[in-house]
């Protein structure tokens, strides 16, 4: 079994970017180029093929785990802090891996109408989340019964971030009021809330992944063009508005550039 050690950095990324609202784990997956690969690999986990996987998975997940626990308390500061620069950053991340989309996908050569049309859907779908209202409430005290089943649950329905490019969890969290508590929760190593929420994360990326796989194995150009839609509707999830001073627009618009810049640079290491 040969590990792929540099899959740690590529897990840091992805668990860095689900603790930001509007930013998608899957969309970072996209970007690195691995995302076939990680639905591919998750479902290998159940089948003959399970050793092979876990070269690819153990280096992944320990940067996931790590971003989490390290980078936890940085984004959740640099959200509050400086939310507009730090969405503008991942903005220009996450438009500038289009053109490798394009390319990765050949939509020059296999899209047809319908497959322009299932872009758009998945487009339209995922913009429409920015007019939700969050509904975040201060960390949950005295945690009851009835608060460990929401957040398990909050667990598997944030776990489509995992999986699903351009679907935030962190905003879903948001919405469904406890994200901030399940931040104070990595942040300062509550290990019942870790529990019950990992639980309902590991449960929700396993059947998620199923399904994703078998679309990207029977329906691949129709499967890629609702992947390319949620990625570009997820623009307008991350866009946090025009900066409303001179110094804090020139700040957006050089981690705008920073977020391209990246981008392209991942985009020559991972997609050539």
């Amino acid at each position: 079994m040969r590990f792929e050690w540099k899959n740690i950095y590529r897990g840091i990324l992805m668990g860095a970017s689900d603790v930001v609202p509007g930013v998608s784990g899957g969309t970072i997956a996209v970007v690195l180029g691995i995302y076939d690969r990680w639905i591919d690999a998750i479902n290998g986990i159940f089948s003959k093929r399970w050793k092979q996987q876990l070269g690819f998975l153990i280096p992944l997940l320990i940067g996931v785990g790590t971003a989490f626990i390290v980078l936890s308390r940085l984004i959740e500061w640099l959200f509050e802090h400086y939310p507009g620069p730090t969405q503008y950053f991942f903005m220009g991340l996450i438009i500038g891996v289009l053109p490798y989309l394009y390319h990765k996908a050949d939509m020059k050569h296999t899209f047809k109408g319908k497959h322009y049309v299932l872009l758009l859907i998945g487009a339209v779908l995922v913009a429409s989340l920015a007019f939700f209202q969050a509904s975040e409430t201060e960390p949950m005290q005295n945690l009851t019964m009835e608060n460990y089943v929401l957040l398990f649950f909050s667990g598997w329905i944030a776990s489509s971030a995992m999986v699903l490019p351009g679907i935030s969890g962190s905003m879903i969290l948001y919405i469904i009021g406890v994200y901030s508590t399940i931040i104070n929760g990595v942040s300062n190593f509550q290990l019942d809330v870790l529990g019950v929420v990992g639980i309902g994360l590991v449960l929700g990326v396993v059947i998620m992944s199923k399904i994703v796989k078998f679309f990207l194995d029977n329906y691949t150009e129709g499967t890629f063009a609702v992947i390319i839609g949620l990625v570009i509707g997820s623009v307008a999830v991350v866009f946090p508005g025009v900066p409303g001073s001179g110094v804090m627009m020139a700040v957006s618009a050089i981690a705008f550039i920073g977020g391209l810049l990246a981008a392209y640079l991942l985009g020559r290491v991972e997609y050539n």
